[in-house]
């Protein structure tokens, strides 16, 4: 059963890195349409609105968003989270066939590290837990330990936005990025609960009458609309080749935390076939910054410099939508 589990979830999330993946392509290639017609979206333009391709970019992707939504249902947060890095990969190998965006020889190593560590991942994933009622995911949820993770990130959230965000807020991108990775962890914790009760519902065993349901409802919208927020502030104001990398290692390494915490993911595991996810785990965290540094130097040579905000329009308003949809999971909508 629990095999079964995982390969769906397998799949479901290697279907939504796919899709995600060439969503961005075909947003793209909708956007540069767009611009030879009109006002390009960077400064403002929406001629894109009119462009099939935009469209189906977002049809796309909104399928990527379902699928990976529903990956959460049936797998472990620890297998999931970092096959988001998938789409990286077929967004970056399309641009390099359709777009004629030359992928650099430290852009293929770093899909290489991608698929070594999600291998990796994959061979020694934890079986997912069978679990037959929000209730019981309530009594993991209230657990000592899962509590004090919860009480610490609440304090920490807390902390950066009523005192360091308005000083630092401007200066260091750490500050939005922490907002957003603590909040996303709780996202995806919530957002897991909700799919089993949901699936659990379809299956005949209705979870709508628990007030729990609801409170996961609750904290899940909270913590989006939190995540939306900062991340579009950390979007707006740094460099989006710095902020990728470093959102993705920030998330991905706290959502596994959160969930190996809250649904045990490494119990009964060895300590062989640990180490080894955290090792395939640092391969694909390698791999995401080994594309993104190959992306950086590329935009480095086209404006003459680096820096840590964005001085061309367009570069923005392309990036944006890049990091606004990457791991699934963000519910960010440019």
């Amino acid at each position: 059963m629990g095999i079964e589990e995982n390969t769906k979830g397998l799949v479901l999330a290697v279907a939504s890195g796919a899709f995600i993946g060439a969503s961005f392509i075909l947003k793209k290639k909708g956007l540069k349409q767009a611009a030879t017609h009109g006002t390009r979206a960077g400064v403002g333009g929406h001629s894109y609105l009119l462009q099939p391709l935009w469209w189906a970019g977002m049809l796309t992707m909104l399928i990527g968003e379902v699928a990976n939504f529903v990956a959460y249902i049936y797998a472990p947060a620890l297998l999931v989270t970092p096959l988001g890095a998938l789409s990286i990969i077929v967004s970056a190998v399309l641009a390099h066939f359709l777009l004629k965006e030359k992928l650099q020889q430290m852009g293929i190593l770093g899909c290489v590290f991608c698929i070594v560590g999600s291998v990796l991942i994959v061979i020694h994933a934890p079986q997912e837990h069978s679990l037959t009622s929000v209730q019981e995911i309530w009594d993991l949820a209230t657990q000592p330990l899962f509590l004090a993770y919860v009480a610490a990130t609440g304090s920490v959230v807390l902390a950066l936005i009523l005192h360091f965000e308005p000083r630092h807020g401007q200066k260091n991108m750490l500050v939005y990025l922490g907002i957003c990775s603590l909040t996303g962890s709780l996202t995806v914790m919530s957002t897991k609960a909700i799919g089993i009760a949901i699936k659990l519902t379809l299956e005949g065993i209705s979870q709508i009458t628990y007030p729990q349901t609801w409170f996961f409802l609750t904290v899940a919208v909270i913590c989006i609309v939190t995540q939306l927020n900062y991340l579009n502030k950390a979007l707006d104001t740094f460099n989006t080749a710095i902020v990728s990398p470093v959102y993705y290692v920030m998330f991905t390494t706290l959502t596994i935390i959160a969930s190996v915490i809250m649904f045990k993911d490494w119990s009964g595991q060895s300590a062989s076939s640990i180490a080894s996810e955290i090792c395939g785990f640092v391969i694909v965290l390698s791999g995401t910054i080994l594309l993104h540094v190959t992306k950086e130097q590329e935009q480095s040579n086209m404006q003459g410099s680096l820096t840590w905000y964005i001085g061309e329009d367009l570069m923005k308003g392309i990036e944006n939508e890049h990091m606004n949809i990457m791991h699934g999971s963000y519910y960010v909508e440019k």
